[in-house]
């Protein structure tokens, strides 16, 4: 009888875990089935470009029956309600049960609100491709609007975060805002674009100088930063600071926290404020037929603290999960997880980034590093043969 695996998800440690068993186990061996709520696997890391127009959604939303075609893996789109490690069983919302001998889970994260008043009820998240397309309408309705109505709240938007991601989106907002001004006879001076900030400085892991580089290229852009400044509330048009100032706005792009994915959190395997305590071979650490990939888990680094929830992360533990499923099956000696960082880059708009690649940590900035930036998505579509969606 062939072996049952599940695999939870279908972003980068989800697709590399399904990829990388097949190259080990044959069909006869092992039943392999991904489940995914979306029938695309999502490049999260593009989707601030998705957000301000820069890219079409078909560049962003790979479909995952292509990049799965003839690997012999069964595909389920559906939602994913609750895993239970001591049956082995997973139940889907759409009322199906999935039995397992091992499972992996790569439900990626949730956005962290931290009880903050009215933030998730007032604000707009960027964790979908859904949500790309959600902000980008509702943005070039505001300008729309604001052409009419001349209401300062329509023309403010705010980016709450300065992190990779707020950054990214903040850049995008920084190059498209004076086109979409254009096309509705809008003065781009009355536009304000601001990045708010909890902690003193933006971009944590970054060189100062790169830091530096980056807030003065946005701000030459029209960003206006408030660092070390936490938001209090979210109010339906207003945001409120710790120092009892606001702004006035419909738009409040919230980016500034991640939390461990509430079904992994409460399904009763070891968990760490939400996120999968993992071995060194990236099982659970109290269900051993459990493996973890990407933001499900947490990965201690040798300082003792986990390294950050990132996408080259999750690629790297979704080929050891794949191999490493075969290895137990087999009773064979298993890979234990060795991150290679290869840098971090961060794009501030279309024709402008920072970055450092490689072991020494080579600083870059402007078109080099937004060359960089690119070749480091074309490598990983060209990994998974989804360089197809260059065309969009």
């Amino acid at each position: 009888m062939p072996k049952q695996i599940v695999i939870l998800g279908g972003g980068y440690g989800g697709l590399l875990s399904a990829l990388t068993v097949r190259k080990y186990m044959s069909a006869e061996e092992a039943t392999v089935t991904v489940v995914n709520r979306y029938p695309t696997h999502q490049i999260i890391t593009e989707l601030h470009r998705l957000a301000a127009g820069n890219i079409a959604e078909k560049a962003v939303a790979l479909p995952l029956e292509k990049l799965l075609r003839g690997k012999q893996v069964n595909l389920m789109i559906d939602t994913v309600l609750e895993i239970d490690p001591e049956q082995k069983h997973v139940k889907l919302a759409g009322g199906a049960f999935l039995k397992y001998d091992a499972l992996v889970v790569a439900l990626g994260s949730e956005t962290a609100f931290f009880g903050i008043p009215g933030l998730q009820e007032h604000s707009f998240t960027l964790k979908s491709v859904a949500d790309a397309n959600k902000l980008r309408t509702h943005v070039e309705a505001r300008i729309e609007a604001y052409a009419q109505s001349h209401n300062k709240a329509d023309a403010t938007f705010v980016v709450g975060g300065g992190g990779l991601t707020g950054i990214e989106l903040v850049g995008e907002f920084a190059d498209m805002l004076p086109q979409l001004c254009k096309k509705y006879a809008v003065d781009f001076k009355e536009i304000e674009l601001y990045c708010v900030e909890a902690a003193p400085s933006i971009l944590p892991g970054f060189a100062a100088e790169l830091i530096e580089r980056a807030q003065t290229s946005l701000e030459r852009r029209g960003v206006k930063f408030l660092t070390g400044m936490p938001i209090t509330e979210m109010k339906p048009s207003t945001v409120l600071l710790k120092d009892g100032s606001s702004i006035e706005t419909h738009t409040l792009v919230w980016t500034g926290g991640v939390q461990g994915n509430s079904v992994v959190a409460n399904c009763g395997i070891e968990v760490n404020r939400g996120r999968a305590t993992v071995t060194e071979t990236l099982q659970s650490t109290s269900h051993p037929d459990v493996f973890l990939a990407g933001d499900s888990a947490v990965v201690m680094g040798p300082e003792g603290r986990p390294y950050p929830p990132t996408a080259q992360l999750a690629w790297q533990m979704g080929e050891t999960v794949g191999y490493n499923l075969f290895a137990y099956f087999k009773g064979a000696a298993m890979d234990t997880f060795k991150p290679v960082f290869s840098g971090t880059l961060a794009s501030l708009g279309r024709k402008d980034a920072i970055g450092t690649i490689g072991g020494n940590q080579t600083r870059l900035k402007g078109m080099p590093a937004s060359f960089m930036k690119e070749a480091s998505n074309i490598r990983y579509l060209s990994h998974i043969n989804g360089l197809f969606s260059l065309a969009y």
